[in-house]
């Protein structure tokens, strides 16, 4: 015979998780919700240094600036990156690379009383790059993992850890020559997937979708520039809900300096970015 106590507590237990449910989803907005656009600058610099015929060593700088108080993207200073790796070449085709990533944020929110004005985050990155040349273009696959450590701007805040899966697709094609090569302008479109794990993702799995477009020079083998524009989106970690909303200005200076003798030459393919 069944207990009356177990039957009084299961029927207890059954109404809490319908008025809960019911609550739960009555306190869940109906539809998504989009931040006005912030507009933003990057400035940055990618140097892959050859060390030997198989062997490059990654410095990457970025400089990036946020609009404040009237002043469109560059009223403050947002993060200033440096990442570098070892990065091995196995052919023209392919490379692997590993390496650390200091970031330093400086708190852009409005109201800042009470908190600091920057804080460290630290990575560790690795990453998976393919190359496809075509007669007139080069496609790239890039896959990217990161394991992140960040901290908010509370002066109790703690390192929380996150998992970012990173996978772009690159186009590089020369503009008014049927090659790329030395003097030779190009158009670059790209797009980026940024997905992100760990315990604070709750429902907001999409860190960023980028969609790049950059108009560049290659002056020589060594030295190229560019300058672009991307459009960013993506989940807020605290409620993803809310997508934030970014238009960039981007501004590169790639530098590819070779420490071996003179007589070898650089690859073809594009390490950078």
């Amino acid at each position: 015979m069944i207990n009356k106590s177990v039957i009084f507590c299961t029927l207890c237990v059954m109404i809490w998780a319908a008025t809960s449910g019911c609550l739960m989803a009555q306190d869940r907005p109906k539809e998504s919700v989009y931040k006005e656009p912030v507009t933003a600058m990057w400035i940055n610099t990618y140097g892959n240094i050859r060390i030997s015929n198989h062997l490059f060593w990654i410095a990457q700088t970025h400089f990036r600036t946020e609009e404040k108080d009237g002043t469109p993207f560059a009223g403050q200073i947002a993060q200033i990156y440096n990442r570098h790796a070892l990065s091995y070449l196995f052919s023209k085709k392919f490379n692997v690379s590993l390496g650390g990533v200091l970031r330093v944020n400086w708190n852009t929110a409005k109201n800042t009383e009470g908190q600091k004005s920057t804080v460290p985050e630290w990575r560790i990155w690795h990453e998976y790059m393919f190359a496809m040349p075509f007669d007139r273009l080069m496609v790239y696959h890039r896959l990217r993992v990161e394991h992140r450590w960040t901290k908010g701007f509370n002066p109790d805040s703690e390192f929380i850890f996150r998992n970012r899966w990173r996978y772009m697709f690159k186009l590089k094609m020369p503009v008014g020559k049927p090659k790329l090569g030395s003097n030779t302008f190009y158009f670059s479109p790209e797009a980026e997937l940024i997905m992100q794990s760990g315990g604070p993702v709750i429902d907001s799995p999409m860190e960023d979708l980028r969609l790049h477009a950059s108009f560049g020079y290659i002056i020589n083998p060594r030295l190229s520039v560019a300058t672009g524009v991307m459009h960013s989106h993506g989940q807020d970690i605290s409620d993803g809900t809310i997508y934030k909303q970014k238009w960039t200005m981007r501004f590169h200076v790639y530098f590819s300096p070779d420490l071996r003798k003179v007589k070898h030459k650089l690859p073809s393919i594009h390490t950078g970015d």
